[in-house]
């Protein structure tokens, strides 16, 4: 944690205007802009509470639009449960930092993939504990990968089919569970490949974890439901 501390203070600069930050709670805003690093600073809600100027950049808000809100606003649905599930231990102690990738949401509802680390910050005050987040700005993260924005493409029945596509479940069984002729699940499965514009089965599941369209990290898949109309 010391290591971790000690790198985080060495790209510290001074800030010479703002409100003043929590007591017992790391300064965002005094790292540097230069690095196309994006930083924030969270209390155990996840809330945000300072951030550097290019993190308002990233999310194109300003301080008082984004700070006090929570940091799950800025994530894609479809990474909210194992994420929040990674937050949650580094609050309990479990672990003192993670590395993972995320999609990241920007306020015209664009959506963009990105690593996130996030550190846990004891405070000079007993039990003040808070979370350093970082990611790089996507504008000198070459490669960023852009993914679909929470549009609603698909029908209840559509939604429940490519669930039962991504768990595996072949064409009959899902014909029966979904009271469907297999005829009318071949249907919909053509619809689904034509949407998203794909060739097959194995692609159509690639490509909606890609899009954000299907829930990571939950058995049995689940798709978002701000895609479904």
């Amino acid at each position: 944690m010391n290591s971790v501390l000690a790198s985080v203070e060495s790209a510290r600069v001074t800030s010479q205007d703002g409100p003043e930050t929590p007591a017992g709670y790391p300064d965002a805003r005094t790292q540097s802009d230069q690095s196309g690093l994006c930083m924030a600073s969270l209390d155990t809600s996840l809330t945000i509470q300072q951030a550097n100027q290019e993190f308002f950049r990233q999310f194109d808000g300003s301080s008082e639009e984004l700070c006090g809100r929570s940091f799950r606003d800025v994530v894609h649905p479809s990474v909210r449960q194992p994420l929040m599930r990674q937050f949650s231990h580094l609050i309990e102690g479990k672990h003192q930092r993670f590395v993972t990738p995320v999609i990241a949401v920007g306020a015209d509802e664009s959506a963009f993939t990105v690593p996130l680390t996030a550190v846990s910050v004891r405070g000079g005050l007993p039990d003040t504990t808070a979370i350093l987040v970082m990611m790089p700005a996507t504008r000198s993260a070459e490669g960023a990968r852009v993914v679909a924005g929470r549009k609603k493409i698909l029908s209840e029945m559509d939604a429940r089919i490519l669930e039962g596509i991504a768990a595996g479940v072949s064409t009959i069984p899902l014909a029966s569970r979904l009271y469907l002729s297999r005829q009318g699940v071949e249907y919909h499965v053509t619809c689904l490949l034509r949407k998203l514009k794909v060739p097959n089965r194995a692609a159509l599941v690639s490509r909606a974890y890609s899009m954000g369209v299907l829930k990571v990290g939950t058995w049995p898949p689940k798709v978002v439901e701000d895609f479904v109309k």
